[in-house]
């Protein structure tokens, strides 16, 4: 079974050989979170809170993890390990479906919520709870380093949930003046910079500890 386990997870091992994987969710994280900062303290009027800078601002972002994680596999990771391509079964859709329905059901949840004026500020980091056993079940058992990160999401998830209500509220700053939605909106902030940050953290190590442990390829002679 261990073999068969395995062998189901070697398609995502190999998307996050190189630790772009990590990145592209960490540095997707603290984009997110840059928006929810720049909304929190800006005026209503402000452009960052139209729709239309809203889809802007997502589709840049998407763009430099697309094209940026394309260009370094390209250029550097498919050159020292091979290029691998897994059969529609193999791949890590399932990956992003899980993701997507996780993102709709806790944006209805937290919109009903804020429309029902019920404080749910201490159930938001649940959400690092979710993202850390999704990560230790995303890479091979012998890479003990990366249990640091798991308990490292799983602490600061409780670490935020016993914050003294006022952190958030200062954090969020004053741009609403529903106390319930700005408390909720510095938990989320708060939450998402922390775990984006780790995840940035953990892709960096992974991606040194890449370059060093394999070799470019040999130039040719002229």
């Amino acid at each position: 079974m261990d073999q068969v386990e395995s062998l189901l997870k070697r398609p995502m091992r190999y998307h996050n050989i190189d630790g772009m994987g990590e990145l592209g969710i960490g540095f997707m994280s603290l984009g997110y979170g840059l928006l929810l900062w720049l909304q929190c303290h800006s005026p209503k009027d402000a452009v960052w809170h139209q729709m239309y800078a809203f889809v802007i601002y997502v589709g840049i972002m998407i763009a430099i993890i697309h094209y940026g994680t394309k260009a370094i596999k390209n250029h550097i990771t498919y050159p020292r390990t091979g290029f691998v391509e897994y059969r529609n079964q193999d791949t890590v859709w399932w990956v992003g479906m899980v993701a997507a329905v996780v993102a709709v059901l806790v944006s209805i949840t937290f919109a009903f919520a804020i429309r029902s004026h019920w404080d749910i500020t201490a159930s938001v980091p649940l959400v690092g709870l979710f993202l850390a056993a999704c990560y230790a079940s995303s890479f091979p058992r012998a890479v003990r380093w990366k249990w640091v990160v798991v308990w490292a999401m799983m602490l600061g998830s409780f670490a935020i949930a016993f914050l003294p209500a006022g952190s958030f509220i200062t954090l969020a700053g004053d741009s609403w003046t529903d106390p319930v939605l700005t408390k909720l909106a510095g938990g989320f902030l708060l939450s998402i910079l922390t775990y984006g940050a780790m995840l940035s953290i953990s892709g960096g190590i992974s991606f040194w500890l890449y370059l060093r442990h394999t070799q470019a390829p040999a130039q040719e002679g002229r």
